[in-house]
């Protein structure tokens, strides 16, 4: 009997393609309620996720033949990753497939805040020619601080290298990492040097408001501020707050707080007072989470995964 492999979140085709050449069988059920999918996945050997559901116990426990989940992704922080370790289910993630997209699209973040590129396009569109409001800043001779030396960190520091800027990299799972792109340093050091700091680190319970009043307080300049990470490692009444005192020269953000789940949804009109704040600002660049969103990427993401499934089970 062929072992099923239900896809949760739909993924590119090549994924599916390549466990069939494996010997898998393949059932898009992406369309189906939680409700329905446990109802469905009791024979499972693997799961292809992304973000729409919770993969937490009470799923997965109806999934009792079940060996690996695939994450096209990076973060894991909606399965219960305690649970699939006592079970002894494989989790594969893909951070590797967007470490291009996520690199190059920080650095758009930060050009467009730093030479105020979507606030002067919005101005021409609606009739406006402001020259002088509009003068920009150049990367070349600031310090660059980049928390977080992984896929995306190192993507983006390696892009960041033409810019004749200094680069320093903290990242406290790691030692001896600076390589000829980045400086390994503390913390501390970022702190007292950057001009501009920038997050590629996923979202976990320890580093949930990671960046609050005292984190952002500690820096000795003002700063611009990228995040392409997580939204909830940042407090966005905190970092307002350092905005109007001017510790916060600016902020390109990527993700935000408030994002449900899935990362599809935001009811805008209704969100706090802090994000209302950031919307009218000239100083901020908004996306709706799609530093990592690229074609190539989500190929990638699907090679990277089809890759680790057959080392790990053939």
């Amino acid at each position: 009997m062929m072992k099923k492999v239900f896809f949760i979140d739909k993924a590119h085709a090549i994924l599916e393609k390549g466990l069939q050449n494996l010997g898998y069988e393949c059932e898009d059920i992406s369309h189906l309620d939680r409700n329905s999918t446990k109802r469905l996945i009791s024979k499972a050997f693997g799961l292809v996720i992304r973000s729409r559901l919770k993969i937490d116990e009470d799923l997965l426990q109806h999934a009792s033949s079940l060996k690996f989940i695939a994450r096209t992704g990076i973060g894991l922080e909606h399965v219960d990753l305690e649970y699939t370790e006592e079970r002894g289910i494989k989790v594969f993630n893909s951070p590797e497939g967007s470490r291009v997209t996520v690199g190059e699209h920080a650095v758009g973040l930060l050009l467009s805040l730093m030479n105020h590129l979507a606030w002067a396009d919005q101005e021409v569109r609606s009739g406006k020619w402001v020259r002088e409001a509009n003068r920009g800043t150049e990367i070349k001779g600031k310090t660059i601080g980049i928390i977080g030396y992984g896929n995306t960190g190192q993507a983006f520091a390696k892009r960041m290298s033409g810019f004749e800027a200094r680069v320093l990299a903290y990242d406290k799972f790691k030692e001896n990492f600076g390589d000829e792109f980045a400086e390994a340093v503390s913390l501390e050091e970022i702190q007292e040097k950057a001009d501009i700091i920038s997050f590629h680190i996923p979202y976990s319970r320890e580093n949930h408001y990671l960046v609050c009043k005292s984190y952002l307080e500690a820096f000795q300049k003002p700063i611009f501020l990228v995040n392409t990470s997580r939204g909830l490692i940042l407090n966005t009444a905190d970092l307002v707050v350092q905005m109007e005192k001017g510790k916060v020269k600016g902020a390109a953000l990527d993700v935000l707080e408030y994002e449900e789940m899935s990362f599809a949804h935001l009811a805008l009109e209704n969100l706090p007072a802090p994000f209302q704040y950031l919307r009218k600002a000239k100083n901020v660049v908004l996306n709706p989470h799609i530093a990592g969103w690229s074609h190539e990427a989500k190929k990638a993401h699907a090679e990277v995964l089809l890759q680790k499934i057959y080392t790990c089970f053939h």
